[in-house]
């Protein structure tokens, strides 16, 4: 999901300025001021709180405001994402919202702050008094309000400083060249946003072939459990002796060795436009991990792929590889073989669950050549493509 906040003093222009980012990028508009003062001209008991509240220019409690907010993003989860017009406006706030798009699986992509003098914000305010009608577009509230931006909501832009994800915006000139600043920001950080995508299917299934493709075709790094356990066999590493056994009578390897390669792997990937990964996560705590391991590059996954093939085939698949020089040590001997399906489908059936229940899962027929697998994927990956980028 692609979430905006859009940050500036009363008069900056967030108004404006988020009407057109909501027509250009088709964002759910999340405007609290907005949706407070329906409440008002409703008559609810809520608006009438809020109306006293509003009048003095002082803000409405975060109690009051979590709650708007929740309700409007659980509303829209299949939204290409969302801007926030004038939240979060205080330090607390911005906890708030990150612990939102935390339960939501998504973050906010960059807080825009709209940078526009005293002076300019006051006379705007003024001049919009004339017509607009609002009790608080007067001098003396206009004065009070700008004192609480600047007391209550500017350390607000510390918070984002320090995740790295403020962008300060010239908010002075003509709407078009303001709005012109803005997306050229949000499309350079587009340009930042990781594309992750985890490949499932059985052993045999394809994983590799297919994992192999995408990360060519959207240059990637490809992360396999396989291959970098099977790089520690080959260099007769301490953990290649400590793998070995597992390995050979087709067991998982234990979560702590995998995790620490996987962690390893993605760190000394420095520049790169995302990951594919295959063959992890296998477990449920697995999942958990590389959603934490992602969070720490400040990205999540884009896209689930489930490779479907009847057992049978897979077995055949396998039989067939281990007299190549691709084959795995479980690959020489079908009792070998089932033991790996077995305890695939043991720890592996509930992630896909999981998954399905989180995420969407695009399940893709394993069979057939490759190319035609390859070419019904990326069909399947064209929404997902567009939801990060």
């Amino acid at each position: 999901m692609l979430n905006i906040a859009l940050f500036g003093p009363p008069g900056a222009g967030k108004g404006t300025q988020s009407n057109l980012l909501i027509e250009k990028y088709k964002l759910v508009h999340i405007s609290t001021g907005d949706i407070l003062r329906y409440e008002i001209k409703d008559g609810t008991k809520l608006g009438l709180e809020a109306k006293a509240v509003i009048e003095k220019g002082s803000l409405v409690s975060d109690e009051l405001i979590v709650q708007i907010l929740e309700k409007k993003m659980r509303a829209n989860t299949d939204s290409n994402g969302f801007l926030f017009d004038g939240f979060p406006r205080t330090f607390v706030q911005a906890y708030i919202l990150e612990g939102l798009l935390l339960k939501m699986h998504t973050s906010l992509l960059s807080l825009i702050s709209i940078e526009v003098t005293k002076d300019e914000c006051k006379q705007r305010l003024l001049e919009r008094g004339k017509t607009s009608g609002r009790s608080d577009d007067t001098e003396d509230v206009i004065d009070f309000r700008l004192i609480e931006y600047k007391n209550k909501t500017f350390p607000v832009l510390k918070f984002y400083e320090e995740r790295e994800i403020l962008e300060s915006i010239n908010g002075m000139g003509k709407i078009d060249d303001i709005f012109s600043r803005i997306t050229n920001s949000i499309e350079k950080n587009l340009r930042k946003v990781l594309f992750n995508i985890v490949i499932l299917g059985y052993p045999g299934s394809g994983r590799g072939t297919q994992a192999k493709m995408i990360a060519k075709k959207f240059n990637l790094v490809y992360i396999s459990t396989g291959d970098i356990l099977q790089e520690e066999l080959n260099k007769k590493t301490d953990i290649g002796i400590k793998i070995k056994d597992y390995i050979a009578n087709g067991k998982l390897v234990p979560d702590e060795i995998v995790i620490r390669l996987i962690e390893k792997k993605i760190k000394l990937s420095k520049d790169v436009n995302g990951f594919v990964f295959k063959g992890f996560p296998r477990t449920i705590i697995q999942a958990y991990i590389l959603d934490g391991l992602l969070r720490k590059q400040k990205a999540s996954l884009s896209c689930i792929i489930d490779l479907s093939v009847p057992v049978l085939q897979l077995v055949k698949r396998l039989a067939q590889r281990g007299k190549t020089k691709q084959k795995r040590n479980y690959d020489v001997q079908t009792e070998s073989i089932v033991k790996r399906l077995e305890e695939h489908e043991k720890k592996s059936i509930p992630i896909l669950k999981y998954y399905k229940k989180e995420k969407d899962v695009i399940t893709i027929n394993g069979l057939g050549d490759k190319e035609s697998i390859f070419k019904e994927i990326l069909a399947h990956m064209e929404y997902a493509i567009k939801n990060v980028r």
